[in-house]
This record gives C-alpha cells, sequence and structure tokens, in this order.
C-alpha cells in the first residue's frame, strides 16, 4: 500500500472535541477500508490564511491546519476526499502520494540481510 499524506484546513474556531471528532473521522475512515494510519501533525491553530477561502457559504480569513500520514489503496484516498469535502468543518484538503512502498522511505544499506 503507498503512504499518502493528507494536508488540511478546518475551521479555525473548532473547540477541542469536534477537532478530535475530525480527526478521530478521518482515521476511522482510513481504518475501515483496511488502511493504516501513521500519525498527525499539528501545523498550528488559528493560522491565517494565504487568501480569503470561501467554503459551505461563508468566507475565512483563518484556519488550522493539521496533516495525516496513512497507508491505504486510492480508493480509499477518494472516499476520505469526499467526506471531508462534505464536512462543514473543513475548509480545504488535499491528499498527496508521498511514496509507493515502504522500502522507498527508508535507506537500507547493503550489510542488511533482507528476508
Amino acid at each position: 500500500m503507498p503512504l499518502y499524506e493528507l494536508v488540511c484546513i478546518s475551521r479555525a474556531a473548532l473547540s477541542q472535541s469536534a477537532m478530535a471528532g475530525l480527526l478521530k473521522r478521518s482515521a476511522e475512515t482510513v481504518l475501515d477500508r483496511g488502511g493504516a494510519v501513521r500519525g498527525f501533525v499539528n501545523m498550528g491553530r488559528d493560522q491565517t490564511l494565504p487568501y480569503r477561502m470561501r467554503r459551505h457559504m461563508e468566507y475565512h480569513t483563518t484556519g488550522t491546519y493539521w496533516l495525516m500520514h496513512y497507508y491505504a489503496n486510492p480508493k480509499t484516498s477518494g472516499v476520505l476526499m469526499s467526506q471531508l469535502k462534505l464536512d462543514p468543518r473543513v475548509i480545504r484538503c488535499n491528499v498527496v502520494k508521498v511514496s509507493d512502498k515502504l522500502n522507498e522511505m527508508v535507506a537500507t544499506s547493503e550489510s542488511i540481510v533482507t528476508f
């Protein structure tokens, strides 16, 4: 399974429980379809957006940036994007394919024996 990175901007004024619910829902979407979540990264709360963004009939000037790294098949990424685009807590999101295989991410030396 390839490694993907979900880059997401959510609403700035979300409570901690609402943000936790958003992260949990994203992780459950991947896990329910046979994927594995590697981790989350908080890139900063209530940051000014580079430009005014419109989503769900509202304009946003601040947002919370976060990342999710996960292993999944390509169909799972499509389902995850569809769910997040409909979620009113999300302003923008995008999925980036980081690598095809785990071996491409980890540099191995010739002295290591693989089985």
